[in-house]
């Protein structure tokens, strides 16, 4: 059995695109904790179906239903958890660092500015807007990680591996950084 791999950040960072990466160089299984909530979601009447579904009114919706009803976020982690720890995945999590004692735990951290030109570019969306909505997914899920668990999601790096800073580096390059360094730990 490998050590699963668990990738957190702020949003549209590039968690997924690396995890996706990592999952494929390291013949890994891939799961997002944002697609399981989405199901999560789904389950409760949304319609959760798109890539950026947490960028619409719904998805905000949503994440205002979570801090009234911790419920959710407690079930996806619980969920989470029981399957990193079974071993080969590669997981996109905000609070799974946090939670698990084992595996590989990768930060990539980025200016709010670049992950606005990333989800800009990504969801065809205005700068503006983006920025709005990095900003309050990033506040809005600080808050409720602090309440539920009582970790300072965005300054307590303490648990990870590695810690990469994406501002100035391709996809690519982020990829082999975090490719060469699983290897290692591996």
């Amino acid at each position: 059995m490998t050590k699963s791999i668990v990738i957190s950040g702020p949003p549209a960072v590039g968690k997924t695109t690396v995890a996706k990466g990592l999952a494929e160089e390291f013949n890994l299984k891939y799961l997002s904790g944002g697609d399981v909530l989405k199901e999560m979601a789904k389950e409760q009447g949304f319609d959760s179906e798109g890539d950026d579904w947490w960028d619409t009114e719904d998805g905000m919706k949503f994440l205002n239903q979570r801090e009234e009803n911790p419920e959710f976020d407690k079930k996806l982690d619980a969920r989470l958890t029981k399957l990193f720890d079974e071993g080969n995945m590669v997981i996109t999590s905000y609070t799974l660092p946090w939670l698990i004692k084992d595996g590989i735990k990768i930060w990539l951290e980025g200016s709010r500015e670049s992950s606005t030109k990333r989800m800009q570019n990504r969801d065809n969306m205005s700068t503006e807007d983006a920025f709005e909505i990095t900003k309050q997914r990033f506040d809005k899920n600080k808050a409720l990680y602090k309440k539920l668990y009582n970790f300072d999601f965005g300054k307590d790096t303490s648990v990870f591996d590695m810690i990469i800073n994406t501002d100035h580096l391709t996809a690519k390059q982020v990829i082999d950084v975090t490719t060469e360094t699983v290897r290692k730990l591996l």
